[in-house]
């Protein structure tokens, strides 16, 4: 069960949904437009020979950081990685994002298979994004560039998504500031 706009915002006064920095004007009827941030990773094809996940082999990457106002140009059959402005996350709710329709019309995909935020993790989102179309695409930070949704759990989780940084109780680890209450 998908939580409607009602019980979104419920969730996110009672900080059992971190959202920094709602905003209500994002807040659909079932989902949460999230915005793009400004750094990018892009890989170079001219450095390796061919990318090999069994043996480990992956190409090096570069960080990219667009300025506000400045643009970001997608190329056709490019994928690059991307990471949201909003940072996100809960205990309580699994969240998963989407493409808006209106960018997916026009060739962008915000993510090819990591869709789904576990509980427990909370961060900045990476998309990975692909242009499908012929043209470039331009992409700003600050631009809505998806929309997530929370679905309730059976129960609560056994364990928690455990990653460095993560919310633990009442203590957030270094460089992570507690939710809003």
């Amino acid at each position: 069960m998908f939580l409607s706009d009602v019980d979104i915002k419920k969730a996110v006064e009672a900080s059992d949904i971190v959202i920094k920095d709602f905003d209500l004007e994002r807040l659909q009827p079932a989902s949460y437009d999230v915005i793009l941030g400004k750094k990018f990773s892009v890989t170079d094809p001219h450095q390796i020979q061919a990318i090999d996940p069994v043996k480990g082999v992956y190409p090096k990457m570069r960080e990219i950081t667009v300025d506000d106002g400045d643009e970001f140009v997608l190329h056709p059959r490019t994928t690059v990685l991307g990471t949201l402005k909003d940072f996100v996350g809960s205990d309580k709710y699994l969240i998963q994002i989407s493409g808006k329709s209106s960018l997916a019309r026009i060739g962008l995909v915000v993510h090819n298979t990591a869709g789904i935020i576990n509980p427990g993790h909370f961060l900045h989102i990476t998309l990975e994004l692909a242009n499908f179309n012929i043209i470039p695409i331009i992409l700003r930070p600050g631009m809505p560039i998806a929309q997530l949704t929370f679905s309730k759990l059976t129960s609560l989780v056994g364990h928690n998504y455990d990653e460095k940084g993560r919310f633990t109780g009442d203590n957030w680890e270094k460089n992570l500031e507690p939710p809003k209450k």
